[in-house]
C-alpha cells in the first residue's frame, strides 16, 4: 500500500478513490488501521486542500464508525477549511455508510471556538446531503455566523439576504446568536465588506415579516444584559438601532434598559440612555434616579454629561421631583473629571441642593504599604502524580516560569528514580494533548517544540533517539558562547535569534541529553525564589552535594546567572575550596566577575520594510517605535550575547514567551526590560492583549531599570487592554513601594511617546488614577509632572493631556508637594475657555 499513501499524501483524490473502490470491506478494515498508524506517525505533516480531502475520503473508505473517522479528523493537523465534501459524500454512498451525519456532528463537537469556520463548510456539506438538523454547540453557531457573509464561501454573487431566506439552518440558529458568547465578533464582515452587512440583512428580514421583530429585540436585549467584549456587542447594537424600537417597546422593557444604562459598557449605556430619554415620562422617576446616581459615578464623560443634561432637564419638567433630582445631582460633586464635578454641583445647587463643602487635608508622601519579599520557590517535584499534573495543567496555559522550571527539574529527578512509572503515567497526558516533535528548519530553536521534545523524550525512550541529533545541533552551535569569562575578550559577533532564545534552548537540549543518564540529583538552577533567583548558599550546597562529578555547562550558566548582584568574599572563600571547576567559577562570580550592568540607548525606529507584493499586517503596523538598545560597557566581552539587545525594526520577530525571560536573569530588571520592550510596546500600539502582564514579574526582580523599564511601563499604561492596564498599575506600585521607580523618568518617557503620537495617552489616565488612589500619590504627582512639558509644548497637545492635568491638580493639592512644570504657565497666558486651559489654570492654582 506504499502506492496509496503517497497519494494520499500528495491530496491525489482519484488515486486514493481507485484503491479503495478495489477492496472488499476486511481489506478496508485492515487499510483503516495502517491508515490511523500513518497519520499518527507523520507529526510534522499538515493536512489541508486536497490533502485532508484525500484523508477525509480514506477515513470514510475505511473505518468503521463515526467515532473512529471523527479521531483521524479531529487531529490538529488535519485542516478541512478547503477540504470537498462531494467526494467524501460520494464513498460514504459506495460503502452505504449511515453515519455520515454522526461524523459531523462528532466533528463540530472538535471545532475550535477561536477558529470556527476551520471546517465549517466541510460539515455543512455533509449535514445538507444528509438533511440533518444542524448542531447547536457554540463553535458550530459561530462558524455559520462567519459563514454568512464570508467571501470565500462560494456564494458571493447570492445576496445574504437571499440566502438567509432560504437557510435550512435559519430557524434553529438565529436564536442562538444571540446566547453564544462571543458571536458578534463573527458577524463582523472583514476585506473591506460592510461591517454592518448582517445587521442589515436581518432588520430588512424582520421589516419583511420572515423574521420576529420582537423575537429579535428581547434577543438583542437579553444579549445585552449578559455582556460581552465590547467589539462582539456592536452588531447587536447596529440592529437595535435599524430596528428602531418604538416608545411602546421601550416603554415595555424601561426596566431592561435602566440595567443597561446603570451597568452596561459605555456604548451599550448610551444606546438605553438615548432610548430612554424618548420614552419621557414613562420611566419611573424613583427608578432612573436610581440608576443615575450609578451613571453619575462612570469614567464616560459623554454618557455622565447627557445625563447631566437630562437630570436638568427633568427637574425643569417636574418641579414636584426637583429636590429628589438634585441629590442624585450632587452624586456627580464626586466625579473624577473636574469639568463634570463643577457642572453637577451646578446644577445641584440651581435645584435646591446645598452641597456640603469638604476639607482637603494634605498630606505629603505615598502611603504604600512595605514591599513584601518574593515568595520561596515551591518545593521540588518528587512524586510522578505530582509532575504529570503539572505537566498537564502546563500544556493548557501560558507557560509561567516558576512551573516550567519546577516541572524541568522533575524530569531530571524522576527519570532517575522513577523510570518505567514515569513513562507510563506521562505519555498518556502527552498523547491526549497531542503534543509533537518536529523536524523542521523552524523547529530547532523554537521554544515550544523544544520543550514538547523533552517531555516526550522522558515519557517514551525512542523519542529520545530521534531528538539527538537535533540537540547536539543545538549545543554546538551554542558552544561558542561560553560564559566566561565576561571581562577581557573581545566582543563576539551578534547571534541570530535573540540571545534568551539561544540560552533557553540549549538548557533544553542539554536536559534531553541528560535523560538518558542515571543518578542526577536534579537541576543546579532550580530556582529557589518565585522570581527564579537562586540562593548563592544554595548553589554552594547544590556544588558540594556533586563532590568531584562533572556539572553540565548550561545548567551551571543558568544558575550563576540567577545570583544575585553583590560580593560574598567569605562564601567566595568556600567555594573555591571545593577544589572544582565549577567551585571556581561561583567564587569569581562572587567576587565580582559577574554579568555586569549594559550600556542603555534610547533610539527610534521604523517600520521593517513590505514583505512581497501582498503584506497584509505591514499596514497595521505602527510606524516608529521607541525601544532600548544595549551594548556591553568598554571592554568587557559578550560571549553569550545576553548583554547586545539590539534596535529590531517594527514588525521584526524578537523572539516572544516573554514569561519566561525574568526568570532567566532576575537580578538584571534593566536588561530583562529591554529584551522584553518591543512585545510589550505591542499592547499599545498594536492592541495585542496580555503583552504587558509581564510588568509584575518584571517588578519583583532586582537591579537598575534604567530607560527601558521605564519606557516598559509607559508602553503598559497605554495599553489597548484593560489586563494590561492594571498590570502596568501593579507594577507601578510594587516598584514606588520598593523605592525602585523613577516617577520622573517614567514620566518623561510618557510624555515623549504620547508627543510623538506612539501612544493613546487616554488610557493612561484611568491606570494613573487608580495609582493615586491606592496610596501613590506622591509617584503619581511626579510623574505627571515629568510628563506634561512634553505635552504641553506639542503643537497639538494629545487627546487626555486635560484629564492629566486634572489629576496633576488633585495629586499636587493632596501631597502639598510643589513641583515647577514647564511650558504650564505658558497655556494658562492664551486665556479662552477650552477645557486644556481651564485644566491648566487649575493646576497652576494648585501650585501656588
Amino acid at each position: 500500500m506504499t502506492d496509496f499513501f503517497e497519494s494520499l499524501v500528495r491530496g491525489d483524490v482519484p488515486a486514493v478513490r481507485a484503491v479503495l473502490e478495489g477492496l472488499d470491506e476486511p481489506a478496508r478494515r485492515v487499510l483503516g488501521d495502517e491508515l490511523v498508524a500513518h497519520v499518527r506517525r507523520r507529526r510534522d505533516n499538515w493536512w489541508w486542500g486536497k490533502e485532508a480531502t484525500a484523508l477525509a475520503v480514506a477515513a470514510v473508505g475505511t473505518l468503521t464508525t463515526a467515532t473512529k473517522a471523527a479521531s483521524l479528523l479531529g487531529r490538529r493537523s488535519v485542516m478541512l477549511r478547503d477540504a470537498d465534501p462531494e467526494p467524501v459524500v460520494a464513498m460514504a454512498r459506495r460503502r452505504r455508510l449511515t453515519w455520515l451525519a454522526a461524523l459531523a456532528y462528532k466533528l463540530a463537537d472538535r471545532l475550535s471556538r477561536s477558529e470556527p469556520w476551520d471546517g465549517w463548510l466541510f460539515l455543512e456539506g455533509l449535514l445538507l446531503v444528509e438533511k440533518a438538523p444542524p448542531p447547536t454547540g457554540d463553535a458550530f453557531v459561530a462558524g455559520w455566523a462567519h459563514a454568512m457573509w464570508d467571501p470565500f464561501r462560494g456564494r458571493q454573487h447570492v445576496p445574504l439576504v437571499d440566502r438567509l431566506r432560504a437557510d435550512p439552518f435559519r430557524d434553529v440558529l438565529l436564536p442562538r446568536l444571540f446566547e453564544v458568547d462571543g458571536v458578534g465578533l463573527d458577524l463582523t464582515p472583514g476585506y473591506g465588506a460592510d461591517r454592518h452587512l448582517v445587521p442589515e440583512t436581518l432588520a430588512a428580514l424582520a421589516a419583511e415579516g420572515r423574521l420576529d421583530r420582537m423575537a429579535l429585540l428581547d434577543g438583542i436585549i437579553g444579549r445585552l444584559l449578559r455582556g460581552d467584549r465590547p467589539a462582539a456587542l456592536r452588531p447587536f447594537l447596529a440592529l437595535h438601532d435599524l430596528l428602531a424600537p418604538t416608545a411602546d417597546e421601550v416603554a415595555e422593557r424601561a426596566a431592561a434598559y435602566l440595567r443597561l444604562l446603570a451597568d452596561a459598557p459605555g456604548p451599550v449605556a448610551t444606546t438605553a440612555q438615548r432610548a430612554l430619554r424618548e420614552v419621557g415620562d414613562a420611566v419611573e422617576l424613583a427608578a432612573l434616579a436610581e440608576a443615575a446616581r450609578t451613571v453619575l459615578t462612570r469614567p464616560e464623560k459623554a454618557l455622565v454629561r447627557a445625563q447631566l443634561s437630562w437630570l436638568d432637564r427633568l427637574a425643569r419638567q417636574r418641579p414636584d421631583g426637583a429636590a429628589e433630582i438634585a441629590a442624585v445631582l450632587a452624586v456627580g460633586g464626586d466625579h473624577p473629571a473636574a469639568d463634570l464635578r463643577d457642572r453637577a454641583v451646578a446644577l445641584a445647587e440651581r435645584h435646591g441642593h446645598r452641597p456640603v463643602r469638604s476639607v482637603a487635608v494634605t498630606m505629603a508622601g505615598d502611603e504604600l504599604p512595605p514591599p513584601v519579599p518574593a515568595a520561596d520557590a515551591p518545593p521540588p517535584i518528587t512524586e510522578v502524580d505530582e509532575l504529570v499534573e503539572e505537566v498537564s495543567a502546563l500544556l493548557g496555559r501560558r507557560w509561567p516560569a516558576p512551573a516550567v522550571e519546577r516541572v524541568l527539574d522533575g524530569l531530571v529527578r524522576l527519570r532517575t528514580t522513577d523510570r518505567g512509572r514515569l513513562e507510563g503515567a506521562l505519555l498518556p497526558v502527552l498523547r491526549r494533548e497531542q503534543v509533537g516533535a518536529y523536524d523542521h528548519m523552524w523547529a530547532v530553536f523554537n521554544l515550544s517544540v523544544q520543550l514538547h521534545g523533552v517531555l516526550l523524550a522522558a515519557a517514551a525512550p525512542a523519542e529520545a533517539a530521534t531528538r539527538r541529533d537535533q540537540w547536539v545541533g543545538i549545543l554546538t552551535e551554542s558552544r561558542p558562547r561560553t560564559l566566561r569569562p565576561f571581562r577581557g575578550r573581545p566582543t563576539v559577533e551578534a547571534a541570530r535569534r535573540p540571545a534568551l532564545t539561544q540560552v533557553y534552548c540549549a538548557r533544553l537540549a542539554e536536559i534531553g541529553q541528560r535523560l538518558d543518564g542515571r543518578d542526577d540529583p536534579g537541576l543546579l538552577a532550580a530556582p529557589t525564589s518565585a522570581t527564579g533567583a537562586v540562593d548563592p548558599i544554595a548553589l554552594y550546597e547544590r556544588l558540594a552535594a556533586l563532590g568531584g562529578r562533572p556539572v553540565w555547562r548550561w545548567d551551571l550558566t543558568q544558575a550563576l546567572l540567577r545570583l544575585p548582584a553583590g560580593v560574598d568574599e567569605a562564601l567566595a572563600a568556600r567555594a573555591a575550596a571545593l577544589g572544582t571547576p565549577a567551585g571556581a567559577e561561583l567564587a569569581g562570580w562572587l567576587r565580582g566577575d559577574a554579568l555586569p550592568a549594559p550600556v542603555q540607548e534610547v533610539v527610534t525606529v521604523g517600520r521593517r520594510e513590505p514583505m512581497g507584493n501582498y503584506d497584509f499586517r505591514y499596514d497595521r503596523l505602527p510606524g516608529r517605535r521607541t525601544v532600548v538598545a544595549t551594548s556591553p560597557p568598554e571592554g568587557v566581552a559578550d560571549p553569550l550575547g545576553l548583554l547586545t539587545v539590539p534596535a529590531h525594526l517594527v514588525g521584526r520577530r524578537h523572539g516572544g514567551w516573554a514569561d519566561l525571560w525574568p526568570a532567566l536573569l532576575p537580578g538584571h530588571r534593566g536588561l530583562v526590560a529591554a529584551h522584553l520592550l518591543p512585545e510589550v510596546a505591542q499592547a499599545a500600539q498594536e492592541d495585542v492583549r496580555g503583552a504587558a502582564t509581564v510588568l509584575p514579574v518584571l517588578a519583583e526582580c532586582t537591579g537598575a531599570g534604567g530607560p527601558a523599564l521605564d519606557l516598559a511601563l509607559a508602553y503598559g499604561l497605554c495599553a489597548r487592554h484593560e489586563v494590561d492596564r492594571v498590570a502596568a498599575v501593579d507594577a507601578l506600585l510594587m516598584l514606588a513601594a520598593a523605592g525602585d521607580l523613577d516617577a520622573p523618568a517614567m514620566g518623561a518617557q510618557l510624555g515623549a511617546l504620547a508627543a510623538d503620537g506612539q501612544v493613546t495617552l487616554t488610557r493612561a489616565a484611568t491606570p494613573l488614577r487608580d495609582a493615586a488612589a491606592a496610596g501613590a500619590r506622591l509617584s503619581t504627582w511626579r510623574l505627571l509632572a515629568g510628563a506634561l512639558p512634553a505635552l504641553l509644548a506639542a503643537p497639538s497637545p494629545p487627546r487626555g493631556t486635560p484629564d492629566l492635568l486634572t489629576l496633576a491638580a488633585e495629586t499636587a493639592t493632596a501631597t502639598g508637594v510643589r513641583i515647577e512644570v514647564r511650558g504650564l504657565a505658558d497655556v494658562v497666558a492664551r486665556g479662552g475657555g477650552s477645557r486644556l486651559v481651564t485644566e491648566a489654570r487649575r493646576l497652576a492654582a494648585a501650585l501656588t
